[in-house]
């Protein structure tokens, strides 16, 4: 069974997405893939966090960001949906320590190093962060983008710098 919840954020509704197993989704309402390849209209509204200890474990996580806890690991699993090569770009993307940032470029040579294909462009690996389906919690936010290539990157352009002086502070 899916379930939705909004997570109230300081910077705007967060819509939880999870099934029994994992978190499949948190997108911030204007995010350009907001949803996913889901139907919310088809998905349970949770309203008892007891109904889903995946959403629960979310909330907790993000109330300990927001708060500026520190945060040692992720205690739920993360199901992203995509292809194998997103799935490598979001992989790589956790990598990334909190508070730290690294630039398009490094992130390129990291899944360049990883790739057999050619695969490992800056456009596809841009492509690979505008359709990151966890926000926040899988920190598309902490690669660096140049304004001339990110285009509608919302989480990167206009959240990204919040969260960014946020993990700083």
């Amino acid at each position: 069974m899916l379930y939705k919840y909004p997570y109230t954020s300081e910077l705007g509704i967060i819509t939880l997405l999870a099934n029994d197993h994992g978190l499949l989704g948190a997108w911030y309402e204007n995010q350009e893939n907001y949803g996913g390849r889901f139907d919310f209209d088809n998905v349970q509204l949770l309203t008892d966090l007891h109904q889903s200890t995946i959403i629960g474990q979310a909330i907790k996580w993000l109330d300990n960001y927001f708060s500026k806890q520190p945060i040692e690991t992720i205690d739920f699993q993360l199901m992203p949906q995509g292809t194998a090569f997103q799935q490598d770009v979001w992989a790589e993307l956790q990598k990334i320590p909190f508070g730290q940032t690294i630039t398009l470029d490094q992130l390129v040579e990291r899944i360049k190093a990883r790739q057999t294909k050619g695969l490992g462009t800056a456009n596809a690996i841009i492509g690979a962060i505008n359709s990151n389906p966890i926000a926040i919690i899988i920190p598309s936010h902490r690669v660096l983008i140049p304004s001339d290539q990110a285009e509608n990157l919302l989480a990167t352009n206009l959240i990204g710098p919040v969260l960014r002086e946020s993990e700083r502070s």
